[in-house]
């Protein structure tokens, strides 16, 4: 999805461009400056996870509209959308060949809204097991997949290969804002979560 550079439909004049391009029959394709690499070259996985991510997402996104007491959230989260493309775009984006789109605010926007979330969560001394709501557990499945992600992009740096290091950041809070907005909604929707049965007391306040 970020890799591929479309041309607009004329969808007055009843024509259609071509949305293939056929660069991928033999394996390959390209990335932003031409580059053509192979499927299964690590920025191509980092890629193809953040696309998974934003599409995960989207599913959640659609669950939240049926509830109106998350529109807070969903907007959050189509927002969040927008900053997984530029996430993206900067994967699909090798030796640094232009500016990267992510910046510190992203950042900053997502630890902003933990810190308001958490204000209002019961204080947390277990694991908990992911479940709920419907839309907690999506939400928990997008935050797994996040985690995929961040593992991806560190592989394709350990290759010596470019990344934006303020998106590798972004992405680590991502997962981290998935859990807290997961345990915001049930608490939202006046759902419990589950505790883990075996877990000792974890996240105690340091004394």
């Amino acid at each position: 999805m970020f890799l591929k550079i479309l041309e607009p439909c004329d969808f007055s004049r009843g024509r259609f461009r071509k949305i293939y391009t056929k660069y991928g029959d033999k394996g390959f394709t390209k990335l932003y400056g031409g580059d053509k690499v192979k499927k299964t070259h690590k920025r191509i996985e980092a890629c193809g996870t953040a696309d998974e991510v934003c599409s995960l997402l989207a599913v959640v996104v659609a669950e939240m509209r049926e509830n109106e007491i998350l529109d807070d959230i969903r907007k959050e989260c189509e927002e969040i959308q927008q900053q997984l493309f530029d996430c993206g775009s900067d994967l699909a984006t090798p030796r640094e060949l232009r500016p990267y789109k992510q910046k510190e605010e992203d950042v900053k926007y997502l630890e902003q809204r933990m810190d308001e979330y958490i204000s209002i969560l019961p204080k947390m001394e277990h694991f908990i097991i992911p479940g709920g709501s419907k839309v907690s557990s999506f939400l928990h499945m997008v935050r797994t997949a996040t985690r995929r992600l961040e593992r991806k992009m560190v592989a394709l740096i350990d290759e010596g290969e470019a990344v934006n290091e303020t998106g590798l950041i972004y992405i680590n809070r991502l997962s981290d804002y998935f859990f807290v907005i997961a345990c915001v909604v049930n608490l939202k929707l006046k759902v419990e979560e589950t505790v883990y049965k075996r877990s000792p007391k974890v996240f105690r306040t340091k004394k």
